[in-house]
């Protein structure tokens, strides 16, 4: 059967592979563009083996919330830069997964990657097709589920940084605290939901500090337990500064709302993903001295 251009063009749009990678397969099956998008499906699943242990560190934040304000979830999907993540085919992806995640509620991303999409795929063959599609390894991390009786508010700043409110509060206060979450990254609601191994770390830490002043010990339990107190308000939500009127706190903003929070969600695209170094000029180097 012959190659035309017309078959070359068709392949291309089923698999969003480079031109000459299409007829290539199609030389190979004999101008077959079932088995030629097979054979493709089968070298991209080999292409993503290969990329798999690149480092992954960008990408972007997809969250949905139910239209009853009760469930909702968010996702990080990784790419391995800014580019990718940006990309159109990145972008559609992520959304399709996203509405898995909150459609069939899977309980790992292991689960999720064997779930269905709408076009028949699963998500982990499209997640390797795109690999071959966009050449860069493409990761899904983590995702999370939070249902609530009373509301669930939603921030996106850009697709970088995504916030899940769990509160009892109107529409626009809930949103309010959901940015002030993303801008200040509180680590816990209030104090009370501190872990005792966390505050006990930062004490010990602000004992070594203080010891090393020289001050008497009665100086030094004043100024441990001062510095304490400011450090676990600084990572409480209620006890931070509102972000949009900093002379008063979270806390007090939503006790003259008649408010509360009951949770929240923040995830930031690769946070604590080590990124990689490129030194290019030595690799150069290595390449040339090889």
């Amino acid at each position: 059967m012959a190659i035309t251009a017309a078959l070359v063009k068709e392949l291309r749009e089923r698999t969003g592979s480079g031109m000459m990678e299409c007829k290539k397969a199609l030389v190979e099956t004999g101008g077959d563009i079932e088995a030629a998008a097979e054979l493709m499906r089968k070298s991209g699943a080999a292409k993503a083996d290969k990329k798999a242990g690149r480092v992954a560190a960008d990408g972007a934040i997809k969250v949905r919330v139910a239209d009853d304000g009760k469930t909702a979830v968010i996702l990080e999907v990784n790419s391995e830069t800014d580019f990718v993540a940006k990309d159109e085919n990145f972008q559609a992806f992520a959304d399709a997964v996203v509405n898995v995640v909150f459609e069939q509620a899977p309980e790992s991303v292991d689960a999720l990657s064997a779930l269905g999409l709408a076009d028949g795929q699963s998500v982990e063959e499209a997640r390797q097709a795109l690999i071959a599609k966009v050449g860069e390894n493409i990761q899904l991390r983590r995702f999370q589920r939070v249902e609530s009786a009373d509301r669930i508010a939603s921030y996106l700043h850009g697709a970088r940084i995504g916030v899940l409110i769990d509160a009892a509060a109107d529409e626009d206060l809930a949103r309010d605290i959901a940015m002030h979450v993303a801008a200040v990254n509180p680590q816990f609601v209030d104090q009370d939901s501190i872990p005792a191994d966390f505050v006990e770390r930062e004490k010990s830490i602000l004992i070594a500090q203080a010891e090393s002043s020289g001050k008497p010990p009665e100086i030094i339990e004043k100024m441990i337990q001062g510095r304490l107190n400011k450090f676990l308000a600084e990572v409480s939500l209620l006890g931070q500064p509102f972000v949009k009127d900093p002379d008063q706190t979270v806390a007090k903003l939503l006790s003259a709302a008649g408010a509360s929070i009951n949770g929240f969600v923040r995830y930031e695209v690769g946070e604590g993903i080590e990124k990689k170094v490129e030194d290019f000029a030595a690799e150069v180097a290595s390449q040339l001295k090889s």
